[in-house]
């Protein structure tokens, strides 16, 4: 996946978070709010892998994210970076009924953070918005702030259908040398989309890790 300048620039931001979060962690393992941002930063990097290395970074976030609940049950903002990372887990899943677990575990997640913070704007205009979203033909972005990340929970199965259908029928797919590279880019476009998704998928999360970062004091990644 070719990197634009803007992405680079975030994949070393949220490596130096994850590296300052695991420095963190080692003085201080009971800290809820940087296993919270250590966990965002590793479902914010899990963007820019592909394939096993993406699910793995996901498991992790996820692990970091229940450890901090562990610490603080009731961290509403946690538990909705669970449920995004729940969500992104089932993207990557090809397997539809596996995938649906994860998109039930997603949704607990989000209906439980509005239960710890009912008066939370983001996560009630989150489910709110997610059918008006679904039904527009991309993302906006002036919406998606306003969003719980990977909106549309309700009909995020279909659309996970679509996607792992598009896949399969590549794979399926004749190829020779000729047909090779006029499908290639079908397979570009496929490609895209499944990474725009996960992409907009853990955006906000990516600014609640940056908003925990300032916080907290954490200084900026070394200039490059």
């Amino acid at each position: 996946m070719d990197l634009q300048p803007n992405d680079f620039d975030r994949l070393v931001f949220f490596e130096h978070a994850r590296k300052a979060a695991e420095a963190a962690y080692a003085v201080n393992p009971l800290d809820a709010d940087n296993l919270t941002r250590w966990g965002g930063a590793l479902l914010e990097l899990s963007s820019f892998q592909s394939g096993d290395d993406s699910i793995k970074m996901v498991k992790d976030a996820i692990s970091k994210l229940e450890e901090a609940l562990g610490v603080n049950p009731s961290k509403h903002d946690t538990v909705w970076c669970l449920g995004n990372a729940h969500t992104s887990h089932a993207f990557f899943t090809p397997e539809h009924e596996t995938a649906m677990v994860y998109f039930d575990k997603a949704t607990q997640c989000f209906k439980q953070a509005v239960e710890l913070d009912p008066g939370n704007e983001l996560y009630l205009k989150s489910l709110d918005l997610s059918a008006k979203l679904l039904s527009r033909a991309g993302f906006s972005k002036d919406l998606i702030f306003y969003s719980v990340v990977l909106v549309f929970i309700s009909e995020a199965p279909e659309l996970h259908l679509e996607l792992q259908r598009q896949m399969a029928s590549q794979q399926a797919s004749h190829v020779t040398t000729s047909a090779s590279s006029r499908k290639e880019p079908k397979k570009k476009v496929s490609s895209d989309l499944k990474y725009d998704i996960l992409g907009w998928a853990i955006l906000v999360v990516g600014i609640v890790v940056w908003v925990g970062m300032a916080k907290s004091h954490v200084p900026p990644p070394p200039p490059r």
